[in-house]
């Protein structure tokens, strides 16, 4: 399981609507409780943020017995004017870490943002 950062206060460059989303593309059937405890938000918090998402149809939802099953619609635009025409998918390949990116030691990936210098 990854190691979740302790308290924070301050400014973040992610909005708790961004790791909300994020949290269910990881798991589509997670449980309100689970995306609460993983993004450091109240259950309420989330709730309110799973019915703005619905309601502007980035997300939807089918129900199982107790379980929820959640689905992203990947090809929705994102809503600010500065990201015009950028998919929701776009931006959960940035916050979704990769199977393969969990098995491995914290800090053993490389990243082409930590180089040695030079022009690009």
């Amino acid at each position: 399981m990854v190691e979740v950062p302790g308290s924070h206060s301050g400014w973040t460059f992610v909005t708790n609507h961004a790791r909300v989303l994020a949290a269910i593309a990881d798991n589509p059937n997670i449980r309100i409780r689970d995306i609460a405890a993983h993004c450091r938000l109240t259950e309420r918090a989330v709730q309110r943020i799973i019915s703005d998402l619905e309601q502007d149809g980035y997300l939807s939802h089918t129900r199982d017995g107790r379980t929820n099953t959640y689905r992203i619609q990947p090809d929705k635009v994102l809503r600010h004017p500065a990201e015009a025409g950028l998919p929701v998918a776009a931006l959960l390949s940035l916050l979704v870490q990769d199977e393969s990116d969990r098995t491995r030691e914290p800090g053993s990936h490389t990243s082409h943002l930590t180089g040695t210098g030079g022009t690009r």
